[in-house]
């Protein structure tokens, strides 16, 4: 892949003195996070980490990526919507794994009652790497789809502004105009206000359910703005909020506090960690409700690894895609070799194969939110210990992708500056609004690019590995 900043790189003069421009424009755009050291409060906040430069990315890749989201978006909602589909992927998986069992009864619990919800909103995001074959060639690969509290479309909106004006002051006046406009926060928004109009109530709120600590609240604020811009009232509630204060009316409405909701956008919810009794009986309380989720339950169960496994299995997206015959071969294009663990003759082979070249693969546990992957000799140490039991059935096996590393800088705050072997990591956002069987609404809303130290195996963000980044298309 191109290297187009091979020139700046070598000057450290001007890389300090871009630095210094690029921190302050970060501050001055918005592109903030609470301190770590305060968590609870935005008294002390500090620049989300991002990189000086922005990342060479094959442009036919990131078009192809744009390309297939909607498809995505199709695939998502049609996997939420097949019960037997999902029933039979996550037999194994529900054994084995007590927080998807625990997603599935409620799930199973709300079919049995009946859905009260009429209208569906999907925001998910589709992330991918740039495999790099033998032959230097690069090619699209998906890591997994998101669909639950997809995060940092808010910030990102701010990124390529600082890209812009960094390149401007290395005198590259003529690739800062080349760098696209971003603002998946507005598409995300979109998404939602649709949710709400179609929910039918003008007084009825959009609850933004976040966790305890929010040190992203900046990320999140830039789509609740949005929503506020067009007269849509929100409000920020703990599952805490939702099982003292919550509940339903005899159509099933919810309210809290006195406030009807149109309108449950998780931004919480996708780790163990996070429920205890009470937070589940508020998520059922949630699920149970009339209002809009973002996700529902299905759509949550349809983002797991074990699904993402089965759908390379042949014939499976034919099966869920039906008539789409050039929406799954691009779904399929973008598939990277995916494998079952679980019991049996095929899962023993496929088990024997990782620890024998462990390199060759990444183990993933059913969990989201980055930083629970394993890699090399983990990846053989856990199998091995978990080979001959029913266990192994909570995880995946994927080919490792080996893009090709580049250099850059990654800005953080109170670390030394210094260039670093970094690898990239492209997301596009995907929005849909289904009003009962009628997609009303479909679209791909943004990108994000994350790009983290080659030191590192794991992680986003979030986690404290990756940065922000802009995409320059070569």
């Amino acid at each position: 892949m191109a290297e187009p900043w091979r020139d700046v790189l070598r000057d450290a003069g001007a890389v300090r003195e871009a630095a210094a421009v690029a921190v302050d424009a970060a501050l001055l755009a918005g592109g903030l996070m609470r301190a770590g050291e305060q968590p609870r409060a935005s008294a002390v906040v500090n620049y989300a980490p991002f990189t000086l430069l922005p990342s060479a990315v094959p442009r036919a890749l990131f078009e192809q990526a744009y390309a297939v989201q909607q498809d995505f978006n199709l695939l998502v909602d049609a996997i939420s919507q097949n019960k037997e589909f999902l029933q039979q992927t996550l037999a194994s998986t529900i054994k084995v794994d007590d927080f998807t069992a625990q997603l599935f009864g409620i799930y199973k619990q709300v079919l049995e009652e009946g859905l009260a919800q009429t209208v569906f909103l999907g925001i998910n995001r589709s992330d991918y790497m740039f495999d790099c074959g033998v032959d230097g060639s690069a090619a699209l690969k998906q890591i997994e789809i998101n669909t639950i509290a997809a995060s940092f479309g808010g910030l990102t909106s701010r990124t390529a502004d600082v890209h812009r004006l960094v390149l401007k002051v290395l005198g590259k006046t003529k690739e800062a105009s080349r760098l696209l406009p971003n603002n998946p926060s507005q598409g995300l928004a979109l998404g939602i206000a649709k949710a709400w109009e179609l929910y039918g109530s003008q007084s009825a709120v959009v609850m933004f359910l976040v966790e305890e600590v929010q040190r992203n609240i900046f990320d999140q604020r830039c789509v609740e703005l949005e929503l506020w811009n067009r007269n849509i009232r929100v409000i920020r509630k703990r599952f805490r909020d939702v099982f003292e204060k919550g509940s339903l009316d005899g159509s099933r409405r919810l309210y809290i506090d006195g406030q009807e909701v149109a309108v449950v956008y998780y931004r919480e919810g996708y780790v163990p960690q996070t429920y205890d009794q009470q937070n589940w009986e508020a998520r059922l309380l949630l699920e149970r409700s009339r209002a809009v989720k973002c996700p529902d339950i299905a759509t949550q169960l349809a983002g797991t690894k074990k699904v993402q496994q089965e759908l390379s299995r042949p014939g499976t997206l034919e099966k869920l895609l039906p008539g789409h015959p050039e929406a799954v071969a691009r779904v399929r294009a973008t598939f990277a070799g995916l494998y079952s663990l679980d019991e049996g003759e095929e899962g023993d082979r496929i088990a024997a194969t990782a620890i024998a070249d462990p390199e060759r693969f990444v183990l993933k546990p059913q969990r989201e939110g980055g930083g629970n992957n394993l890699y090399g000799e983990e990846l053989r140490q856990v199998l091995e210990k978990v080979k001959d039991s029913p266990e192994r059935t909570s995880y995946i096996l994927m080919d490792k992708i080996k893009p090709q590393p580049t250099m850059n800088y990654l800005l953080r705050a109170h670390s030394p500056l210094q260039v670093s072997e970094c690898i990239s990591e492209l997301g596009i956002f995907g929005v849909y609004v289904r009003q009962g069987q009628e997609m009303v609404l479909n679209e791909a809303a943004g990108h994000l690019l994350r790009t983290k130290a080659t030191e590192h195996a794991d992680g986003g963000v979030a986690a404290g590995v990756a940065v922000l980044d802009t995409p320059y298309l070569v």
